[in-house]
C-alpha cells in the first residue's frame, strides 16, 4: 500500500507545480528599458516578454505575427505611453483588449519634462548655470503634448515606476505579492545606490558642454546635473534644417565643447563631419539598450554605459 502512494504524491506534486507556474501572469514590456524593471519586480516569479527590440525605432515599429500573439496572450501590458509609441495605444486596445494597461509615464510621482524646442539649449557658461542652480523642479500644470517620453533616464522615475509594477502585478496575482513587493524594494535601493555613484563618477566632465543628436537626454543631464550644449536634429527620427545646423555651428564657434555624441542605433555623417571640422571627440551615447542583453540588469548597465560614454570624453 505504502509503495503505491508514492507516485501518487509525486503526481500530486507535479500536478500543483503545473497550476502554480500556470498561474504566473503573462506580462509585456514595451522597450528594453521598461522590460528590465518589470524583469526586476518579476525575478524568482516568471519572465516577461519584450515586445520592441533595442535596436529598432519605437516610434515607427511595425509589429511582428510574434509580437501581436503576444499582445493577444497578455495579463498586463507596461509601456512607455503614447508619447513614445503614439502607434501602439490602439494596438493595445484591438489586440490586447482584457489586458491590463500600465503607461510609465503615468505612474504617480513621475518626473517629467517638456522637450526644448530650440537647437541651443542654453547661452549661459556652465558656471553660470550652476551657480544659479539646477532646477530640479516639476511644474504639475505643464502641458503634456510636448512631454519627453526618455523618462526612464532618471533613475528616481525608475524607483517610482518598480514599486508602481509590483503593485500591479499583486493585483492580478495575490500569490506572488510578497515577491514582487521585496523584489521592488530591493531593485530600487540597488537602484538609488548606482545613481549615487553615478554623480560622484560624473564630476569630472560636470562642467563640460557637449553637443547630442537629438533632445534625448534631458533627464539624464537634469538629474546629475550635466548641461548639454544643444540638439542638432529636432528627433531621433527628423533630419535637421539648415536653420538648425546653421544654428549649430554658431554655438560650437563660440563654445568649448568637450564631446559630441552620435547614438548607438543612429548614425549622423552630418554631425560627425561637423565636429570632425571643429576637432571635437565623437562618442557614443546609447539610451535605450542597443548593445545590452535584455533582462534584469540591463538598466543598470544602461547608467553604468552612459556614465563610461561621458568619463571617456576626458
Amino acid at each position: 500500500m505504502r509503495l503505491m502512494l508514492v507516485p501518487s504524491a509525486v503526481l500530486a506534486l507535479v500536478t500543483y507545480t503545473i497550476e502554480a507556474r500556470a498561474e504566473v501572469p503573462n506580462v509585456v514590456a514595451d522597450i528594453a528599458p521598461v522590460h528590465a524593471l518589470v524583469s526586476k519586480v518579476m525575478e524568482g516569479v516568471g519572465v516577461p516578454e519584450l515586445l520592441l527590440p533595442a535596436t529598432v525605432s519605437p516610434h515607427d515599429y511595425a509589429l511582428r505575427p510574434s509580437d501581436a500573439r503576444s499582445l493577444q496572450g497578455a495579463d498586463v501590458v507596461f509601456w512607455v505611453g503614447a508619447a513614445l509609441t503614439p502607434w501602439l495605444g490602439e494596438t493595445l486596445v484591438s489586440l490586447a483588449p482584457g489586458a491590463r494597461r500600465m503607461s510609465m509615464l503615468e505612474v504617480e510621482g513621475t518626473f517629467l519634462l517638456e522637450f526644448r524646442e530650440d537647437s541651443v539649449f542654453q547661452t549661459d557658461s556652465v558656471a553660470d548655470l550652476h551657480a544659479n542652480g539646477h532646477d530640479h523642479s516639476h511644474d504639475e500644470d505643464h502641458d503634456h503634448s510636448g512631454t519627453d517620453p526618455h523618462a526612464w533616464l532618471d533613475p528616481q522615475n525608475a524607483g517610482q515606476w518598480l514599486e508602481a509594477i509590483a503593485q500591479e502585478l499583486s493585483v492580478i496575482d495575490p500569490q506572488n505579492a510578497s515577491k514582487y513587493q521585496a523584489n521592488a524594494m530591493a531593485a530600487a535601493s540597488e537602484i538609488k545606490d548606482l545613481a549615487a555613484s553615478i554623480y560622484t563618477g560624473l564630476a569630472p566632465v560636470r562642467e563640460m558642454q557637449f553637443v547630442v543628436l537629438h533632445d534625448g537626454y534631458h533627464y539624464f543631464e537634469n538629474r546629475f546635473d550635466l548641461f548639454a550644449l544643444g540638439a542638432i536634429s529636432e528627433s531621433d527620427a527628423a533630419a535637421p534644417s539648415a536653420a538648425r545646423v546653421s544654428e549649430i555651428r554658431t554655438a560650437l564657434e563660440a563654445s568649448q565643447v568637450g564631446c559630441v555624441f552620435l547614438e548607438a542605433q543612429i548614425s549622423s555623417p552630418l554631425l560627425s563631419a561637423i565636429a570632425e571640422e571643429f576637432e571635437i571627440p565623437v562618442r557614443v551615447l546609447d539610451p535605450i539598450g542597443v548593445g545590452l542583453s535584455p533582462g534584469p540588469e540591463l538598466y543598470s548597465e544602461l547608467l553604468s554605459g552612459m556614465l563610461a560614454s561621458f568619463k571617456s570624453c576626458l
